[in-house]
């Protein structure tokens, strides 16, 4: 105890009266805030702080599903520890979320109470640890965004429990929570009511508000930056460039406007799906309007008059349908979804076609089947945004990254070689639903992609969950375009009768569909690439109004490949073993904006122990 007191002194003088007088800095007053440059958020000093205490207490005005999502996986530790703690909230302005509420109301370590009356809007926390407190005060509510990346100012102080500011802030606390409210079902289901309003209200004023704003798509500053840049690419005389760009960040805008300042006279966009296709010819008349006549190009629909075409590539490539068209004919293509360019069918258009410039898009170039999508271009790339750019550029929904466990039945750990009746045991299922509704989502009503290993699998995890009351369906490559295009629609859908919960799929989804409304992705096979994670990954991360992160669940069968999910989200292709287990025991730190990677406890031993293995692309 006089050691402390003594430490606590000699800190005091360090950090009140003169930085250059000499102490352990162990229990310094900090400053603390989020920094992306120097890799700093509040949560990762609120979540260590959490693991050392042995109870807690929280007074903050607004609490979200964002926030309780970033410390979830802490606060289910704690609860297994027997870690106490008080949580104070707010009604204030009617922000915090009731979703939010009941995902703390199941924590039975934790007593919940809510201020209904007045301003409250504090912002503290407490943490005790035997002999010493420390205590965390300022700007920070419990919300995603103010724990990871909001400008905000919070000090941090050591201090004994006796200490004149602990005594202050203990007495403070106990008078705020015995005047709130008990947070219970019957009082969720009350405010939940008035939330509702509210959460409308604001929905409408900022709709009006919206429509009062200049519609007129123009590019956004990175999209001026990657123009500057394929600018400069043609300046040289090149007639063919790669640009890479992350699921969800406006490529197919990025190349509108590059051929609108091209205006080149006839104009091709090739995809692999009509619907892609159209919702493609959808953007570009958003940033031509009607000054070039646009059609598709695809089965039946062959609008060969129209200066700008869209075709599907399984039409174009066609030898009776190519040959409609002179080499020179296009002065300007773009090719979606470059990395399949390996296909005879791709092979054909390139080797035929002729344009002034030709301009392939991507998200994931690097290939596991030995094409070389950078030779197709010259090794030209116009632009390059991957996922951990596009995240600090704030152009993608931030998402919650879980890895957890798989159950073990029989004593082998599931992963996709293992025995298919151990896949759909009723033990895993319990496993997976347990977890799915855990994590949850953003607003409490799930609209979720899972994707599986096996199409047998797939359906009979989609009845499974049926038959416990989701609604849900199974989809592979098998089904028609028409079955698709429903199941999206369904999972869209505000209709009680009409919404599915869950779309099980394998096979299909990696690429090339649009679902924004998706706001929980589970993974139930081994991540044996990380182009395919991304891709999966990147189902869920276009950003709406409505979506205020998404939940990926990822249930890890294969540890030694898990090391490929730091490869995935950060784009670190140096298979340096320290620095990939840096990113996997640091991530939440290192990942930019209010997005996180959280691993549960069993992982995190089983990656610290283990050597790593050579891994796939």
């Amino acid at each position: 105890m006089d050691f402390l007191r003594q430490a606590l002194s000699k800190n005091l003088q360090t950090g009140f009266i003169d930085q250059l007088i000499h102490s352990s800095n162990e229990y310094l007053p900090q400053l603390v805030v989020n920094d992306k440059e120097a890799g700093k958020k509040v949560l990762t000093t609120i979540k260590r702080e959490l693991s050392k205490c042995d109870e807690f207490w929280f007074s903050v005005a607004f609490v979200t599903t964002s926030g309780i999502a970033a410390l979830i996986n802490t606060l289910e530790e704690l609860e297994k520890k027997g870690v106490p703690g008080k949580i104070l909230v707010s009604q204030y302005l009617n922000f915090s979320q009731p979703d939010a509420l009941k995902k703390l109301l199941r924590f039975k370590n934790i007593q919940l109470r809510i201020a209904t009356k007045g301003n409250f809007h504090s912002k503290g926390y407490l943490f005790k640890n035997g002999n010493l407190n420390q205590l965390i005060i300022g700007s920070s509510n419990l919300t995603g965004p103010a724990l990871c990346e909001n400008k905000e100012w919070n000090l941090k102080i050591s201090a004994a429990p006796e200490s004149y500011i602990i005594f202050n802030v203990v007495k403070e606390f106990q008078t705020e929570f015995e005047n709130a409210s008990k947070v219970d079902d019957k009082y969720i289901q009350t405010y939940e009511s008035i939330y509702k309003k509210q959460f409308e209200l604001n929905k409408l004023y900022n709709e009006q508000r919206d429509t009062n704003l200049e519609t007129t798509s123009v590019p956004n500053d990175m999209q001026f930056e990657a123009l500057g840049n394929i600018e400069k690419v043609r300046a040289k005389g090149k007639s063919k460039a790669l640009l890479i760009s992350a699921t969800g960040t406006g490529k197919t805008y990025l190349s509108a406007f590059d051929v609108h300042r091209f205006k080149p006279k006839r104009f091709l966009f090739i995809v692999h799906r009509l619907n892609i296709a159209t919702a493609a010819m959808k953007s570009y008349k958003l940033v031509f309007g009607d000054s070039v006549s646009m059609g598709i190009y695809s089965g039946n629909q062959r609008e060969i008059s129209k200066d700008y075409l869209f075709s599907t590539i399984q039409t174009i490539s066609k030898d009776e349908h190519l040959h409609e068209f002179s080499q020179d004919h296009f002065d300007y293509i773009v090719i979606d979804e470059t990395h399949r360019a390996g296909a005879s069918s791709y092979q054909k258009i390139l080797d035929y076609f002729k344009p002034k410039f030709l301009l392939g898009m991507t998200a994931t170039p690097e290939r596991t089947d030995g094409l070389d999508v950078f030779k197709l271009f010259d090794h030209t790339i116009a632009y390059e945004i991957r996922l951990n750019r596009a995240l600090e550029e704030n152009m993608l929904s931030p998402f919650h990254y879980f890895g957890i466990s798989d159950i073990t039945v029989e004593g082998e750990i599931l992963e996709d070689k293992s025995d298919f009746k151990k896949l759909i045991a009723n033990e895993r299922i319990d496993h997976i639903i347990q977890k799915a509704e855990f994590y949850g989502c953003d607003n409490g009503e799930v609209r979720g992609l899972i994707f599986c290993s096996k199409i047998d699998e797939c359906t009979e995890l989609s009845d499974a969950f049926n038959k416990r009351g989701y609604n849900t369906i199974a989809l592979s490559g098998s089904n028609s375009e028409a079955d698709r295009t429903d199941a999206i629609s369904r999972l869209e859908s505000n209709s009680p009768t009409e919404k599915l919960d869950y779309i099980f799929t394998v096979d299909i989804f990696n690429e090339g569909i649009d679902i924004p409304c998706v706001n929980q992705v589970i993974f139930l096979r081994p991540t044996q690439s990380a182009i395919v994670f991304v891709q999966q990954l990147g189902r869920g991360l276009r950003k709406t109004d409505d979506k205020e992160y998404l939940t990926v669940i990822d249930f890890i069968g294969n540890y030694n490949n898990s090391y490929l999910i730091p490869i995935a989200l950060f784009g670190d292709t140096t298979y340096n073993k320290d620095t990939l287990r840096k990113l996997m025991s640091s991530g939440s730190s290192i990942i930019p904006g209010a997005s996180t990677i959280n691993f549960d406890k069993f992982l995190k031993t089983e990656f610290s122990n283990q050597s790593i293995l050579p891994i796939c692309r």
